[in-house]
């Protein structure tokens, strides 16, 4: 693998989706997507199978109230098989349940997305943290791929390895099948060998290895952690610096779970120093104790009240602008500058030594 002259991401090209270009504004650090009329479509899950149809949405999506989601199924802009229902009918398999909604996407940040290297099937990108990877959730238009695929000019992406929104680094993304069968047989497993730098609370030991499996304790909230009976996890840690408040630290994952790093460091009393999730000074954060793993009763007491301070507590809706064409209360933009972490993929190379990418340049953070 060569690695060319780095390459910038910056303004949109347009593409060849005529109808589907979005309106960006960049302000404030922030990448905005102007909302635009949206037809969702998902076959149920296994998990929503005889609940009723309001507790889904009303569980499941959590951005909009629960009194939207009864209007909206009465008014059919929510519909089930192409038919309007009520409100309390029953999710059954293989029900095509169709959204029509007006959607304001979460700004994220406007760093520009560092293309490394651009090979004919696949790229090497330098992700900015405080962006999704790929589209889900609230987010289409603002993600890497989405904004990736208007600058090539391309109708798919293939993501290889999926950072979190917050985390920044290295990605590799296969330009066709061919060139993603490549990479995920290059980057699965142990084949790789991957370096992570970050910034925990404290001084960290010199060296440590974690092998304390990580669990899902809640799909809802992304949030996952040490449990009994969870995937076998492993990350190697090693001290680099530290300057009496907090320690950068080397990261070497051995396997690939979900939250991996932030979780083991978690666990061993030593979280990201800026984590909004797995840190210190949270309402749930004395329920995430070093060393304990998380039983069904404590898991439940977490997700509980993480689950009642994820929205705008200190924000008055009465004061707030409400949007003219669907009455979604806008809430305030986040600052730029909240929407990272201090955590880094900074090196991948393979085994053999075949192939080496590390990232231009590394975080700011990182430096002192």
């Amino acid at each position: 693998m060569q690695r060319p002259l780095s390459q910038t991401l910056g303004t949109i090209s347009k593409c060849r989706y005529g109808h589907d270009i979005p309106q960006y504004i960049i302000e404030n650090g922030l990448r905005k997507v102007k909302p635009y009329f949206f037809q969702h479509q998902v076959y149920a899950k296994e998990r929503w199978i005889k609940r009723t149809l309001l507790d889904v949405f009303a569980t499941e999506f959590q951005f909009r109230d629960k009194m939207y989601y009864h209007n909206a199924i009465q008014s059919g802009h929510i519909t089930v098989n192409g038919s309007q229902v009520e409100p309390n009918y029953i999710v059954q398999h293989h029900d095509l349940i169709i959204h029509h909604i007006h959607r304001h996407e979460p700004a994220v940040t406007a760093k520009p997305i560092v293309i490394i290297d651009h090979q004919d099937d696949f790229l090497v990108i330098d992700k900015p943290g405080g962006i999704p990877a790929h589209p889900g959730g609230r987010y289409r238009y603002n993600s890497v791929t989405q904004l990736l695929q208007r600058q090539l000019n391309v109708s798919r992406l293939f993501p290889a390895n999926r950072l979190d929104l917050p985390t920044s680094g290295l990605m590799f993304i296969g330009l066709n099948v061919d060139g993603a069968r490549r990479l995920w047989a290059d980057t699965a497993g142990r084949r790789v060998q991957k370096e992570y730098l970050c910034r925990v609370v404290g001084k960290f030991p010199d060296r440590i290895v974690c092998t304390a499996p990580i669990q899902r304790i809640s799909f809802r909230l992304s949030l996952h952690y040490v449990q009994h009976g969870g995937k076998p996890s492993e990350t190697q840690f090693e001290r680099i610096s530290y300057d009496g408040t907090t320690s950068l630290v080397r990261c070497r994952p051995l396997t690939g779970r979900t939250h991996q790093i932030r979780v083991h460091l978690r666990y061993l009393g030593y979280p990201i120093a800026n984590d909004p999730l797995y840190g210190l000074n949270k309402p749930w954060s004395h329920l995430l104790q070093a060393g304990q793993p998380l039983d069904k009763t404590h898991a439940a007491d977490v997700v509980q009240t993480i689950a009642a301070h994820s929205h705008y507590p200190d924000f008055d809706p009465s004061h707030m602008n409400a949007c003219r064409d669907c009455g979604l209360v806008k809430t305030p933009d986040p600052s730029s500058n909240l929407l990272s972490i201090w955590l880094h993929a900074w090196r991948y190379a393979s085994k053999d030594q075949s192939w080496q990418y590390e990232t231009p340049d590394i975080p700011t953070w990182a430096y002192h």
